[in-house]
């Protein structure tokens, strides 16, 4: 039986991070920012991606850390794994990809990344790999659109178009309520005396009904480290602002 230590994780191309990512991950779209890309491989086929990138309010972030530099921290934009990869390939790939921007991108300080509790799962993944949850809020930013697809009403405020959010909203589109969580790894361990936030017990997903496993809610139940559940789905689009 294959185990996650039989992976290989390397850098790949924003091209084929993309094709992956968009065969793979619940969203069906990549992250057009994303700077670092890195493939998972078994028995030499790629089977996942992971792709690191800026935030979409990078201003905002930096505040989550004090005295961080513009370039110091990165978010895990998406995550996408297909289901011929073994149990535990993710906290596996996420810690080689850690390790190799530690060594590659000294400058780099934190990784910010957010569960997508509203469509997905609350972030058992990032839990496993020693992420630290500093944020449980509900969230309905994101929208059905009327042709079944769903999209971040930041994305459609963002676009070219001139048909922004509210338009859409007004012409058939409808928010999905549910919660977004926000994680934080510190590669630089001293760094995590600078959060200016407070680091959130993970019963608090339980507490405020936030609780996510493949799309379905939680019903009551302790939070898991069965890092399968969250496969396919991991990370939301760009992060909203924060209130």
């Amino acid at each position: 039986m294959r185990s996650a230590k039989d992976i290989v994780v390397k850098p790949i191309s924003s091209k084929d991070a993309g094709r992956i990512v968009r065969s793979i991950h619940y969203s069906g779209k990549t992250t057009q920012n994303s700077q670092l890309h890195f493939g998972v491989f078994l028995d030499g086929k790629c089977e996942g991606a992971l792709q690191f990138g800026p935030s979409i309010d990078k201003r905002r972030m930096l505040g989550l850390v004090a005295n961080t530099g513009w370039n110091e921290f990165i978010e895990l934009n998406r995550m996408a794994f297909s289901e011929a990869l073994p149990r535990n390939s993710e906290s596996r790939a996420i810690s080689v990809c850690l390790k190799l921007i530690k060594k590659h991108y000294p400058n780099i300080k934190w990784v910010v990344s957010f569960a997508d509790g509203t469509q997905c799962g609350d972030g058992t993944i990032y839990r496993a790999s020693g992420f630290c949850l500093t944020s449980v809020k509900k969230n309905s930013t994101m929208l059905l659109m009327p042709d079944g697809s769903i999209t971040a009403d930041k994305s459609l405020n963002n676009s070219a178009s001139t048909k922004k959010a509210g338009w859409w909203k007004k012409n058939g589109a409808v928010s999905l309520v549910g919660f977004q969580l926000r994680y934080i790894y510190f590669i630089d361990k001293e760094s995590k005396n600078n959060l200016t936030v407070p680091i959130l017990p993970f019963s608090k997903i339980e507490e405020m009904g936030a609780g996510m496993y493949k799309g379905k809610a939680r019903v009551k139940q302790a939070m898991t480290s069965n890092h399968e559940e969250q496969r396919q789905c991991d990370t939301d689009l760009p992060a909203p602002k924060e209130n």
